[in-house]
């Protein structure tokens, strides 16, 4: 997590990977395997808070939607089963989430989808590459692939923010089910 927050630009360039991984962790890890009637979301999420503010995070709008979500799972999940570990859960859900969505069978199914187009594109690639470079005296290899890495950033903190609110309507479903 420490990671794609940088990776993203949520936080600084400089920040320290351990260190952010280590206070998402003192955070987050006292609520894994506790009863729901033990865990507070709005202390959990206050803490984080704190937490990207001592880190220099700038925390998302798109991020007010989670904590929404995960304030209104603790009320309805502490009325219908204050004994419900969230995390236990949740987990075999997400996990396979996961895998459809960034591991091999993600990787796979999203292959499938665009070998069409990559067997059109390919043969061109060389070509639409001279183009390019010859267009553009002034471009550099460099700056085409800082653009690049900005979409990327882009893509992923899109793909974080649907995965967030995939996992509130997940626990959602779980606690009114």
């Amino acid at each position: 997590m420490a990671e794609v927050h940088i990776e993203s630009g949520w936080a600084p360039a400089a920040t320290r990977v351990d260190e952010l991984e280590a206070a998402i962790r003192a955070v987050c890890e006292p609520i894994f395997d506790r009863p729901l009637r033990e865990v507070s979301f709005g202390r959990v999420l206050l803490r984080l808070f704190q937490t990207s503010r001592q880190f220099g995070i700038e925390v998302q709008p798109q991020l007010v939607l989670l904590q929404k979500t995960l304030l209104n799972i603790e009320g309805l999940g502490l009325q219908l089963d204050p004994e419900l570990d969230l995390w236990k859960t949740a987990k075999p859900w997400l996990e396979r989430w996961m895998s459809e969505q960034i591991g091999w069978r993600g990787f796979l199914n999203a292959l499938k989808i665009e070998a069409p187009h990559y067997a059109i594109l390919l043969p061109q690639l060389p070509r639409l590459l001279h183009q390019t470079l010859n267009e553009k005296p002034g471009l550099q290899i460099a700056s085409v692939l800082r653009e690049l890495v900005a979409q990327q950033k882009q893509i992923n903190q899109l793909v974080i923010l649907v995965a967030l609110i995939l996992f509130g309507f997940i626990v959602l479903y779980f606690i009114r089910g």
